[in-house]
């Protein structure tokens, strides 16, 4: 009832006000029209003649230009200071007047004297505007006649050339025939709904129409205007002439003042001559009949107006109900995207969090029905564990787009090492390369900054990311390589430009999908991803971590072809001081089938004081040793990469222990676990193991154990490390309301001789808190 009452209100109110728009329009208009009438005449004659006078003006201005350009072109083609020989310079002046069709050419004196050089003779109809002119230094236009009476527009630049009679000129005067400039005027059409002439300030023609038979305008003025105003008309276009104003007016011409003009005059450049344009009112009449025809179309607009208002009232009143319509359309697709949404959420999520749960389940089943038989039990409990960990993976993913899409997650800037980083992964990602039996490496090059500011949580989830979907989607024996440049940064001195490469050779992606991959739940429907585990939550969190750290993605890759993702990340130089990483001045080799590996490798030994040689394989690592010792000058330590080509590290280690015995220190160079490898590498007499990537730092602390002979001071984490605190018997205050979270607590907490309370909510840590001595408890542990 509310609604229909607001809906007749509404249209009632928008019926009154149409009305009194209606009621207004038509108000105005007529006032408008009627002063419209009053002042159209006048105005459009004014502005109608104004803006034909200035047109004409201007194309004469442009006309008497052009051939003032001609002559000064004369001038400029032997300037007065580069006169040598009167005779050359008259010769070369009746030329160029020749070619430039001009009727004759010939010097001015001051008294107004002509010195021909080409042409006819001529002389000048109103001399004397015309010298006062040139001799004040303007160029100048005159109407001359020649002695056949023919008239020529004269044409004056101001010059000081030598005249045959030794004086010096004033100006250079071309003449060019007045009928050429009357015709490209068009003056003298008889077809033009108006008729110009051009006249001097006493009256007398310059130009004239056809029709014009007197030699004075001011005398055809007089005889065509018989009420009297003829005088009165001269008087005031002379008193305009002397101010260089224009002159409007409107004359009433003919026996009994029945034909109206409108007169209309105005200076002309270069000269000192006006233009006078005449337009019979038979043409303003037109005008004003067009002003009828504009009342008339201006009715008809008032009334389209008025059913326009009526349309947009019911337009209006039709557009609120299809409004409402279409919100509650839209709640309705909004209620039915979110229901798919969440369909397809558990849809996703069922299977994926089901299969670790089975195993889970299933492997405890196994270990109870054989608690008999430890390694059955042991087995069975390493796979709930993985199992665990991948179901606390798929957890982490969901609770991370929860925090992404609520806008919660943030990053918390700390200082990072890029080495302690990339170590950290090799270590992680290592159980489950060695699972598949796939070949990985890793390489850095152009390391200048280790430690920077950065998440460095959800960096590792990044790589973590990447090389866990690497690792899934590459076969047995597959490549997996992790690549860390540097290079400055557009950011400015303060930040470092990474950029971070993981390639592998598995099965590849379509170029469709990688248009949607970090689309969240986005994988790709074929029957070998179908099989392997995944959320498809993890490359959407990844892009929104590089998004938030302001970086960059990339994905290159191709079905059965591999896969790239491209990182680029700006990120700030931590200012870390650090004591100076020097080892002694020795003599090592690097051997590597990576040639970019041995090149940064050898540029990083050098910045720590070492200098070294680089090979990429076994056997021209076992002869350059053998020249060494030959020489005596043999290498103090010999870094071997364990997977080189033909020959593998360990055997290229057993043979240069052949040749050089067990005195030098050689070291594997591996991204693989030492662990796997160590009893083969020691029986060949490998003597230690460093793990790559081999940044500046990690060679400083894998080597320095070797300089036994030289002072080293230690290193910061060196002394951190040796004052790691023990925590045996410290107190702590557990409240943990979970009876399993506890007893996991206590039983991991126990083993580094801890000793712990536990209160089973707030409420009662708050109470156990308040009741212990003073500095009974080291810390208090709470669940949130």
């Amino acid at each position: 009832m509310k609604l229909k009452n607001r809906t007749i209100r509404y249209l009632v109110v928008s019926l009154g006000m149409l009305c009194v728009v209606c009621v207004c329009i038509f108000s105005f208009m007529a006032v408008f029209m009627n002063r419209s009438s009053l002042d159209t005449i006048g105005e459009v004659g004014t502005i109608y003649m104004t803006g034909l006078n200035e047109r004409i003006a201007m194309h004469f201005s442009t006309t008497i230009e052009y051939r003032l350009s001609h002559v000064q072109s004369v001038i400029s083609s032997l300037p007065p200071d580069q006169v040598t020989s009167t005779k050359s310079m008259r010769e070369r002046f009746a030329y160029d007047a020749e070619s430039r069709d001009f009727e004759s050419l010939a010097f001015l004196d001051e008294t107004g004297g002509i010195d021909l050089i080409y042409g006819e003779p001529f002389l000048i109809s109103d001399p004397e505007p015309f010298l006062t002119s040139l001799e004040h230094g303007d160029d100048k236009a005159a109407v001359g006649e020649t002695s056949g009476s023919d008239r020529l527009l004269l044409l004056g630049i101001p010059c000081a050339y030598p005249m045959s009679d030794g004086r010096q000129s004033v100006a250079l005067v071309a003449a060019v025939s007045i009928d050429a400039v009357q015709s490209i005027l068009a003056l003298d059409q008889t077809d033009n709904l108006v008729y110009s002439h051009v006249i001097r300030r006493d009256g007398s023609f310059v130009i004239r129409s056809g029709s014009a038979f007197r030699d004075s305008y001011f005398d055809r003025l007089r005889a065509e205007v018989q009420d009297g105003t003829a005088e009165q008309h001269i008087a005031a276009l002379q008193e305009a002439m002397s101010r260089k104003e224009d002159y409007s007016a409107v004359v009433y011409a003919g026996a009994e003042g029945e034909e109206r003009r409108h007169l209309h005059c105005t200076s002309l450049p270069y000269t000192s001559w006006y233009l006078v344009t005449i337009m019979p009112y038979g043409v303003i009449d037109e005008i004003v009949n067009g002003l009828g025809s504009n009342w008339l179309h201006a009715a008809l607009f008032g009334c389209g107006l008025i059913l326009a208002m009526l349309l947009l009232v019911f337009t209006g009143y039709l557009r609120q109900t299809r409004q409402q319509i279409m919100e509650l359309q839209q709640a309705r697709r909004e209620a039915e995207h979110a229901n798919k949404a969440k369909s397809d959420f558990l849809s996703s999520m069922s299977h994926d969090i089901r299969t670790p749960m089975n195993a889970i389940v299933g492997m405890t089943a196994i270990a109870t029905a054989n608690l008999d038989n430890p390694q059955q039990v042991q087995n069975c409990l390493k796979k709930i564990g993985l199992s665990s960990k991948h179901l606390l993976g798929l957890i982490n993913d969901v609770l991370d787009m929860s925090k992404i899409e609520s806008g919660k997650m943030t990053l918390n800037m700390d200082q990072v090492s890029l080495r302690e980083a990339m170590e950290s992964i090799v270590s992680i990602v290592q159980p489950q390369v060695r699972a598949k039996k796939q070949f990985f490496d890793v390489v850095i090059s152009d390391i200048t900054v280790e430690n920077v500011y950065c998440d460095s949580v959800r960096l590792n989830q990044v790589l973590l990311n990447f090389l866990s979907n690497a690792v899934k989607f590459t076969p047995e024996n597959g490549h997996i390589e992790v690549i860390l440049t540097q290079e400055p940064s557009p950011r400015g001195e303060n930040y470092i430009r990474c950029h971070l490469t993981i390639k592998d050779d598995g099965i590849g992606m379509s170029q469709e999908f990688q248009e949607k991959i970090f689309d969240s739940f986005s994988r790709e429907q074929t029957d070998r991803v179908n099989k392997i585990e995944g959320t498809g939550l993890g490359m959407s969190i990844t892009k929104f971590i590089i998004d938030a750290m302001k970086g960059e993605v990339r994905v290159k890759s191709a079905p059965g072809r591999g896969t790239s993702f491209y990182v680029v990340l700006d990120l700030e130089k931590a200012t870390v001081s650090e004591s100076d990483m020097i080892l002694p001045n020795w003599n090592m080799l690097v051997v590597d089938d990576d040639k970019q590996l041995c090149e940064s490798t050898v540029q990083a030994l050098s910045e720590i004081g070492v200098k070294a040689d680089w090979t990429m394989d076994g056997e021209s690592a076992i002869q350059m040793v053998s020249e060494r010792h030959a020489h005596h000058d043999p290498y103090h330590v010999i870094l071997l990469d364990w997977k080189l080509p033909d020959m593998d590290g360990i055997t290229t280690a057993r043979h240069i222990r052949t040749e050089v015995g067990q005195d030098t220190p050689i070291l594997l160079i591996s991204a693989y676990d030492w662990s796997e490898i160590e009893v083969d590498a020691r029986a060949a007499g490998v003597t230690g193991f460093i793990s790559k990537p081999l940044f500046k730092s990690t060679l400083y602390h894998g080597l320095r154990q070797f300089a036994s002979d030289v002072e080293l001071l230690p290193t910061r984490e060196e002394q951190a490390s040796s004052t790691e605190k023990d925590l045996s018997g410290c107190k702590i205050l557990i409240a943990e309301d979970n009876d399993l979270n506890w007893e996991i607590a206590e039983t991991l907490l126990s083993d580094l001789g801890i000793e712990m309370d536990r209160a089973e909510n707030g409420q009662a840590c708050i109470e156990v808190f308040e009741q212990s001595p003073l500095h009974h408890y080291d810390a208090i542990l709470m669940d949130i």
